[in-house]
């Protein structure tokens, strides 16, 4: 693996990084920060990509007909490093960025890459995934909300769950039963649905965290054009796979790579100044440990997501090593935060309204949030399965 840069890439590397800096509010990351209320917040994410757009660093690395700007795929792991590296807001269009856009790109028509991808790139609309149900989240191929093809339009009934952002979209892709007797797999078809349609609710679901990024989405006789299918009826499962590929894939995982390292930083810092025992929290070899062992392993997040990304450059196609991304980074997160609740010791408990939580209760929200890490975008149990059958060769 090469881990040096061209100077076209270390050019493109100090543009983003200069338009970052001109573009984030003074003080960023040390005195300012998102808002807290989840409404102004999602209102302050829409604005930031709507600044990422007229700055043209939206969609960089897609093909320039559709609105991109044909960046390398080097280029765009550069600008997922930067982001995260300049503490940069999450887009509130990152199922659209990274999700819907790369499958209609890879499967879609003419005329849905002509209709879509230059609003996804925009963030004029924003998307949601239909892919989990309350009982078909792991077992994605059980999913039982049907589409029944009437004349030129799918009649859509069923219930979709983890929607994250479907409260602020106004596209959702889903995966939709088209035929019950062809064996699961066989049987799901790939919809776009406009979700201003009749017949859509949406009920937020609180999470533990406090949070209601997650929906549970209620469909009732919804109706959805023919056209609206990416691919043929009943090759859903084929489709999906391509959005779980790069759901799962090496450019998230080294934004989230460089956000869990900075707060690794943070932890180590209050471990170096945390008293205890007469010194500080560092001192103890039980901490140096835990310590130790989380920046082995945010490093590694760092070479695996680069091992993909330099397999994919050699021409490589996305598949089932991106279970491998998933499957690592989702655990070792969780292991660097319940390390950092064991060093907080008894002010573990305390939450980010109290004063004397450390570093204002950052760690304790980090922990409830990454309890999800395991489940969603494919739980752990189907990673193992994934890369046990089709990366290691055993048997069923």
């Amino acid at each position: 693996m090469d881990f040096s840069y061209s100077p076209a890439e270390e050019e493109f590397r100090q543009r983003l990084r200069a338009w970052l800096a001109d573009a984030l509010p003074a003080g960023w990351g040390e005195t300012v920060f998102e808002p807290e209320d989840e409404e102004e917040r999602y209102l302050f994410r829409a604005d930031w990509d709507r600044k990422l757009h007229s700055g043209g660093w939206t969609g960089i690395n897609w093909p320039v007909e559709y609105g991109g700007h044909g960046a390398t795929l080097t280029e765009r792991a550069i600008f997922a490093e930067e982001m995260a590296r300049a503490r940069a807001p999450e887009s509130l269009n990152i199922i659209g960025q990274n999700l819907a856009g790369p499958t209609i790109l890879r499967h879609g028509t003419e005329e849905q890459k002509k209709r879509f991808l230059p609003k996804i790139i925009s963030s004029d609309e924003i998307w949601c995934q239909g892919f989990s149900e309350p009982n078909a989240g792991s077992d994605l191929a059980s999913v039982r909300t049907r589409a029944e093809l009437r004349g030129d339009k799918f009649i859509v009934n069923g219930q979709k769950i983890w929607t994250s952002f479907a409260q602020y979209s106004q596209w959702c892709f889903a995966l939709v039963r088209t035929d019950g007797d062809l064996p699961k797999h066989k049987g799901l078809s790939f919809l776009l649905i406009d979700m201003s349609s009749p017949g859509i609710s949406i009920r937020p679901l609180r999470q533990i965290s406090g949070e209601s990024e997650f929906n549970e989405t209620f469909f009732d006789d919804v109706e959805v054009p023919a056209e609206n299918i990416v691919g043929g009826i009943n090759e859903g499962w084929r489709i999906a796979m391509t959005t779980l590929a790069y759901e799962r894939g090496p450019e998230d995982c080294l934004g989230r790579q460089i956000r869990f390292k900075q707060e690794l930083e943070k932890l180590i810092d209050v471990a170096a100044s945390k008293p205890s025992n007469g010194g500080v929290a560092i001192d103890d070899p039980r901490v140096q440990e835990k310590l130790g062992r989380s920046i082995t392993e945010v490093e590694a997040m760092r070479l695996i997501a680069l091992r993909s990304f330099s397999r994919y450059k050699n021409g490589g196609e996305r598949g089932s090593d991106a279970s491998v991304v998933k499957l690592y980074w989702s655990h070792a997160a969780q292991r660097m935060y319940e390390n950092a609740l064991d060093i907080l010791s008894p002010e573990a408990v305390l939450s980010d309204n109290d004063p004397l939580a450390d570093a204002g209760g950052k760690f304790q929200l980090s922990y409830l949030q990454s309890k999800a890490f395991s489940i969603y975008s494919g739980s752990s149990e189907i990673q193992r399965n994934i890369i046990g059958e089709r990366l290691l060769g055993l048997p069923r």
